[in-house]
């Protein structure tokens, strides 16, 4: 299973379900009930574990071309020896796609019970990864569609427990998720597989720009998130005052900018490293920070 688990990038994609518990405690203002939940965290881990699954199986050839000379140590949030399993021939292409379609079908079951909209973005995140990993060779704006894939989880647990939430403040919670991701994740990750992208002639941010521009624009990214995240309160029915909001963007400081201001200045490999694990935690510590006001709201 170790090679499964791998290939969905699980530790990870366990990680990235704080984000929609977050946004769905935040926005309720409450805990739901004791079945939602329970189906809510099964259902978005098999989402989690089908699309990064999906990332792999479609780039599988050019994987295979990037990681000729070897495969990097990877983050610690991610570091295995497993690291893109079918890549290194240690999993079948046929056995990956039948792990996919199996996560994937549970997710598209448990999104229909939890509310059928959240299908719609199940498919259309899954339709916008492939789009993500077709497009490595053709333009760094692809960084733009990772934004989007992203945001998908979060705003499907907005349907969770509100079936139809105000248009204008889904946009608040999909910009917050979007600059989080391009600047906390993909930039670092692109920045971290440099080498071995420059192979096979791929469009990144850090190669396009270099990596100078590539950090001014992660802190840029990374500073609208930490704005926009002072504004999330107003998707929340409960009182959130200066305690929560000092709380929210301490954490912001903490693991976005810190070391984001470290990359743009020190522009290595191992600083986009440290600012990826550092910002994979950002949405936990958001987590965190919700709970424990609601609990003593």
């Amino acid at each position: 299973m170790k090679k499964f688990f791998a290939l969905s990038r699980t530790t990870h994609g366990v990680l990235d379900l704080a984000g929609p518990g977050f946004i769905a405690l935040l926005w309720l203002g409450k805990f739901p009930e004791i079945g939602t939940i329970l189906l809510s965290i099964f259902t978005a881990f098999a989402a989690y574990t089908a699309i990064y699954a999906l990332n792999d199986l479609i780039g599988i050839a050019v994987d295979k071309e990037k990681f000729s000379g070897g495969i990097n140590a990877g983050y610690s949030v991610e570091a295995s020896d497993l690291r893109y399993p079918l890549a290194q021939n240690a999993l079948s292409y046929r056995s990956g796609w039948l792990w996919f379609i199996g996560w994937f079908t549970i997710a598209l079951i448990g999104s229909y019970f939890l509310n059928p909209a959240i299908d719609i973005i199940l498919i259309a995140a899954a339709i916008l990864e492939i789009i993500y990993v077709m497009l490595l060779k053709v333009t760094y704006l692809r960084t733009f569609v990772s934004g989007f894939v992203k945001s998908s989880g979060p705003i499907a647990a907005i349907f969770v427990v509100d079936p139809s939430p105000a248009p204008t403040l889904v946009l608040l919670v999909l910009a917050w998720v979007f600059f989080w991701e391009i600047g906390g994740q993909n930039i670092p990750a692109d920045w971290n597989d440099t080498v071995e992208d420059k192979r096979v002639n791929a469009k990144t941010i850090p190669i396009h720009f270099g990596t100078k521009r590539a950090g001014q624009i992660v802190v840029a990214t990374l500073s609208v998130t930490s704005v926009l995240s002072l504004f999330l309160p107003m998707v929340s029915p409960l009182n959130l005052g200066w305690a929560y909001l000092l709380a929210s963007a301490a954490s912001a400081g903490y693991l976005l900018l810190r070391p984001g201001l470290q990359l743009a200045n020190g522009q290595e490999g191992r600083q986009a490293a440290a600012l990826f694990d550092n910002a994979s935690f950002y949405p936990m510590a958001q987590l965190l920070i919700i709970t424990i006001f609601v609990l003593f709201s």
